[in-house]
């Protein structure tokens, strides 16, 4: 049965079929989600993302010395893989080629004994060249080049550590840049104050990448306008360096002290520095240049981390930047919850008990601006106290709604917790953000270090919108203040076509998917022009194939939201969207239903080959493997729990309370 009949099934009445074929998909899509149950009671998938993960990996052991040879050769095999045809790497699949991405490519295959004139290094080279050279990539890539004689220090973006010495009230401090920056930042600019070098031999240069030569001006360049935020910095970047090279940094000192006490006390309680790859590989590298020696426990412990997130297979190694246990469940639990898994289920029970084990007990740098309020939030990774972010916190709260373990008094005290904390974490604009408050002063972006696109974590759409979500099944509505000024910052953001854009999704369809959950479930009438904008924007973007689906691209170019091939989580993104503004018989849901249904494999699962995770625009983005087995299962639940409501009782109808 092709989706033109389902289509048909559903337009023409035929309910009863259509119901049965739903149940099946979702059965199947039950079995094949519990397949995938930790023992333990969790779910973690893999987090793929680009080969500048690789190409680190091999920098970084080649670095200190350390590595397995094997793994190493493995993970250049796995950089070749995924080459362009023009020669670069992109930083997404069937993306440009992206400058930083090819340079720390072509370096590492050096590194591990590739040597230029190979086909493919030439390919790059040329491609590298033709884009600006080694002066085109990012900071944090020449930094890397700097450990190795490859760029210099005293032209690379200052990462000064006396940052670390700015008091909580100055207008810069280090709470004012977004946690994730925190924590690749503080073990870099250790880096920066030590300057480690390694000689490694003459053909493993890469002089050649260099469009007017190794020793031409690597300055950074100035702004055209000679007043502004950039050039700005830029004075203040060349008093820093200047004071470098006459040694006078008379706090030099006190501050190293203050960054590597800030770093090991954060080592503790988490799956390495932040739980991210960049910052578990800066503070490795960070502890050798202050001296502790590879057998020292903090690097022991460190380098353990880090190893835990490679994938090694037959012939390829591969690193993911983080994991995401707490999340994957979070979604996993609510999705089966949905679909009608009971919570007496043993192994929702189990789901529960461990995500409640996980919620944060001790303050972390959230609470340098939010005081007085006691830890309760969730964060992503298996471990990482210091950084609870609002975004898992509100899909555990809603996930926890499916089930009622054995002891309710400890998980009704255990949510209480987490909802006075994220109500604590709204920001003045009535939004929330991921891990702390208030974090937008939008001039930091200007500093030359911040080019890595995410120095700050303000408020977001998306995140707001599932966080109405979830005070809406404790009581939370339209009457309530922090309701009233959450739906006035999601009504200010909306885009004149009437989407919304998704920070932490790919990208429009997510952020419209979010508000208009989060909308209904607090009571907002669908009628209202900012839902039914929205929900026609949605129907609009469909694609041909009855699915939806967005690039990553729409972040470059705004043109393209809402544009790209179908895929599993897109359109159940789509289909759940419009579903909260009350679309039950458009063509849009029904032939997006129907998509879902042609496209599920025989084991309950779907395929999806692109991207739909954010990291950070435009720089680093990710893919949850389990989106396209979550997604769909809650979109067919609503769905099917849409066609058996009363025709009266459908306008009242938002998310599963």
């Amino acid at each position: 049965m092709d989706d033109r009949h389902i289509q048909s099934e559903i337009t023409f009445g035929k309910i009863d079929g259509i119901r049965e074929r739903i149940q099946q998909a979702m059965d199947a899509a039950k079995r094949y989600l519990f397949s995938k149950q930790d023992p333990e009671g969790f779910w973690c998938g893999e987090l793929e993302a680009d080969t500048t993960l690789q190409s680190d990996y091999i920098v970084m052991h080649t670095l200190l010395g350390t590595g397995d040879p094997v793994k190493m050769q493995k993970a250049g095999k796995q950089i070749l893989q995924h080459q362009n045809p023009d020669g670069g790497w992109n930083i997404y699949p069937d993306g440009p080629s992206n400058i930083s991405a090819a340079v720390k490519a072509y370096f590492s295959l050096k590194l591990i004994g590739h040597k230029p004139d190979e086909p493919e290094m030439t390919k790059a080279r040329e491609w590298i060249l033709a884009h600006g050279g080694v002066t085109a990539c990012n900071t944090f890539s020449k930094m890397y080049l700097c450990f190795f004689g490859q760029y210099d220090y005293d032209t690379v973006p200052a990462i000064p550590p006396e940052i670390v010495l700015f008091p909580n009230w100055f207008w810069f401090n280090l709470y004012e840049i977004s946690s994730w920056s925190r924590g690749i930042l503080v073990p870099l600019a250790i880096c920066y104050a030590k300057k480690p070098f390694k000689k490694i031999p003459d053909e493993a240069n890469i002089d050649e990448l260099f469009v007017e030569g190794r020793h031409a001006n690597l300055h950074l360049t100035w702004d055209k306008k000679p007043f502004s935020w950039r050039n700005f910095f830029l004075v203040l970047n060349n008093m820093v360096h200047f004071f470098e090279r006459v040694h006078v940094r008379p706090l030099r000192k006190l501050a190293m002290k203050r960054a590597e006490k800030w770093m090991l006390e954060r080592l503790e309680m988490s799956d390495g520095l932040g739980g991210i790859y960049p910052a578990i590989l800066n503070s490795i590298i960070a502890l050798r240049a202050l001296g502790y020696s590879t057998d020292d426990p903090q690097v022991i412990r460190a380098m353990d981390e880090f190893e835990k997130l490679g994938i090694e297979e037959d012939d390829t190694f591969r690193m993911q930047p983080c994991m995401s246990p707490v999340w994957d469940t979070a979604y996993a639990l609510y999705a089966l919850g949905e679909a009608g898994v009971p919570g007496s289920d043993p192994r929702m029970q189990k789901a529960a008990e461990w995500m409640l084990k996980k919620q944060v007990t001790h303050k972390g740098d959230w609470a340098v601006k939010v005081r007085n309020v006691q830890p309760g939030g969730w964060y992503f990774e298996f471990n990482n106290e210091f950084y609870p972010d609002v975004d898992d916190t509100a899909q555990v709260i809603l996930s926890l709604n499916h089930v009622r373990t054995s002891n309710e008094r400890y998980q009704d005290d255990t949510v209480k917790r987490a909802l006075d904390w994220q109500l604590a974490m709204q920001c003045k604009n009535g939004g929330w953000a991921s891990f702390d408050k208030d974090n937008n002063k939008m001039v930091f972006q200007y500093i030359p270090f911040a080019d890595h696109n995410a120095m700050l974590d303000p408020a977001t759409v998306d995140i707001t919108g599932r966080v109405l979500e979830a005070l809406s099944h404790h009581g939370y509505s339209l009457k309530d203040k922090v309701v009233q000024r959450a739906v006035k910052f999601i009504q200010s953001e909306q885009e004149p076509d009437g989407s919304w854009f998704g920070r932490w999704g790919v990208n429009y369809i997510y952020g419209t998917m979010l508000c208009l959950r989060g909308l209904a479930a607090v009571g907002v009438d669908h009628h209202e022009p900012m839902v039914q904008q929205a929900a026609e924007w949605l129907r609009m973007v469909q694609n041909p194939d009855g699915g939806w689906g967005e690039s990553v691209g729409s972040y470059d170019d705004p043109k393209l939201r809402g544009q790209g091939p179908s895929t599993a989580s897109q359109t159940a993104w789509a289909v759940m969207g419009l579903l909260a503004a009350n679309d039950l018989r458009s063509d849009s849901v029904t032939r997006g239903i129907a998509w879902l249904l042609e496209n599920q494999k025989p084991n309950g699962s779907w395929w999806e080959k692109w991207i739909t995770g954010t990291g950070f625009p435009r720089v680093f983005y990710l893919k949850y493997t389990m989106y396209a087995e979550y997604f769909p299962l809650i979109a067919f639940a609503e769905y099917l729990r849409r066609l058996n409501t009363p025709l009266d009782e459908k306008v009242k109808l938002g998310p599963q309370a």
